[in-house]
């Protein structure tokens, strides 16, 4: 809006981890149970209990910091931050200050060229419980999230702009999936998002006062509450009004972020480490085991995509945005003559067909390849590709024997296809001297009609040929 004017962005995702348990008890992680059927004693905070670390948190916080660069603490300790939390039975939070697991990593991101983005931290805590506001003023607390794991990951302020956010939250969340340490699905609250934003004009040294945005789990949603919150601080500096630090939320109805309080800084939450906890001690050998366990990463896979198949890097990046779609991809390349080919396919067809959430392709991988070999080989033309692609995606089966059973083999033969040409262009005379004056975008209608009178099997290359031969004469 301000071209003198930038943004300067860092963010705090918190993601829960993929347990089965809670990070301090037994009860269940899983999504969707009636409100409070999954609490007990410990997570309810009740006199007397102990809270017990579960052990796979610190494993998965750990796996998350190895994957993003970081530097993994052998001495680390939890901590209590007391500040008044209504959807914690206990009022206070068990979290990580001074001491966390993971520090000092990074993520390279593509957006306009490569940029590194610093991760100052991630450490572990616990989830809170939901409150549910009711129309006549009420509210209704579900404590079934309270003690769901999570890790809270901190970028440092690199990001500058609502694209490079995307594409920063975008590659972590696949990380994240690809590691297997959580699942990934904003819309379950799974992945969660604060931005805090501050402006300042280009070339300044200080940062501005910055503001938070809390809870965003929609990549849609964090996109507009950043252009919303950059012009209203713009607004504001041009108006020669301060900007006040405090914690905002994002109205989606109406696409406006509102003040909700004045940010805390961390003495007011008076952090001390948590006295029924001990400290988490970490061998190097414990570290190595757990770095065993990390499957090749997204940005591996692009990089042997580009190089094995010849991939552009967007049509690589979008492959490896989830696990499933690239073990996908990757199954089928192995069978196929033209990876490429396949590649589009997927990206193509597959992504217009997925639905919300969903990742998984419903088509065999030898299938996949056999498709992408008949486009390839020029058996079928492309219309007929994404039709039995779409035929497959309902019920699989062999590309081969469906084409060959409703006849969609590809017309290749000049033969047939250019009486069918010739008498277009008898019906349509307008249309060629349209052409023949000057109006080239004609002939694309003189095409698509001799497509049409070939059932749309006709191979376009050699339809467009016999077009421009017959427009010739």
């Amino acid at each position: 809006m301000k071209p003198n004017y930038e943004m300067v962005i860092g963010l705090e995702v918190h993601a829960e981890l993929k347990t089965e348990t809670k990070i301090f008890c037994s009860c269940s992680t899983a999504f969707g149970a009636a409100p409070n059927t999954q609490c007990c004693p410990v997570c309810m905070g009740m006199p007397g209990t102990l809270p017990v670390l579960n052990e796979k948190v610190v494993e998965y916080a750990v796996k998350a910091g190895l994957a993003t660069h970081c530097r993994i603490a052998p001495f680390s300790k939890e901590d209590r931050k007391n500040y008044f939390y209504p959807d914690l039975p206990k009022a206070y939070q068990i979290s990580q200050y001074d001491l966390p697991l993971c520090s000092q990593g990074y993520l390279e991101i593509e957006c306009g060229g490569k940029k590194r983005i610093g991760i100052t931290r991630i450490h572990i805590e616990e989830d809170a419980g939901k409150l549910v506001h009711q129309p006549d003023g009420g509210t209704l607390c579900d404590y079934n999230r309270c003690g769901v794991p999570l890790i809270e990951i901190v970028s440092e302020p690199d990001l500058r702009s609502a694209d490079e956010v995307d594409a920063y939250l975008k590659k972590l969340r696949s990380i994240l999936v690809y590691t297997g340490v959580s699942d990934g699905k904003m819309q379950e609250g799974s992945l969660r998002c604060d931005v805090n934003l501050s402006v300042r004009k280009k070339g300044a040294a200080e940062f501005g006062t910055r503001t938070e945005m809390k809870n965003l789990n929609s990549f849609q949603f964090i996109g507009k509450a950043i252009a919303y919150e950059f012009r209203r601080q713009v607004e504001a500096l041009e108006a020669g009004e301060s900007i006040v630090q405090e914690t905002r939320r994002f109205d989606e109805k109406t696409g406006k972020t509102y003040s909700m309080r004045s940010k805390e800084d961390a003495d007011d939450y008076r952090y001390f480490p948590d006295p029924d906890l001990v400290p988490i001690e970490l061998s190097e050998e414990y570290v190595e085991q757990v770095k065993k366990t990390i499957p090749r990463l997204p940005d591996e896979r692009k990089a042997a995509y580009m190089e094995q198949y010849g991939l552009k890097a967007a049509d690589a990046e979008n492959l490896v945005s989830e696990r499933e779609i690239a073990d996908a991809f990757e199954a089928a390349a192995k069978q196929t003559k033209d990876a490429r080919t396949l590649a589009h396919l997927i990206l193509s067809e597959g992504f217009r067909l997925l639905g919300a959430g969903e990742t998984q392709i419903p088509i065999a991988p030898e299938h996949l390849a056999k498709l992408a070999d008949l486009l390839a080989e020029g058996r079928i033309n492309n219309a007929t590709g994404k039709k039995l692609f779409a035929q497959l995606w309902e019920r699989d089966g062999d590309p081969a024997a469906l084409a060959e059973e409703q006849n969609l083999w590809q017309i290749s033969d000049e033969s047939v296809l250019r009486p069918l040409a010739e008498s277009v262009l008898a019906r349509n005379p307008k249309t060629v001297e349209s052409y023949r004056s000057g109006k080239v975008q004609a002939m694309q209608a003189l095409i698509g009609q001799t497509m049409g009178a070939a059932g749309g099997q006709g191979n376009p290359a050699v339809i467009r040929r016999i077009v421009e031969e017959l427009l010739k004469q």
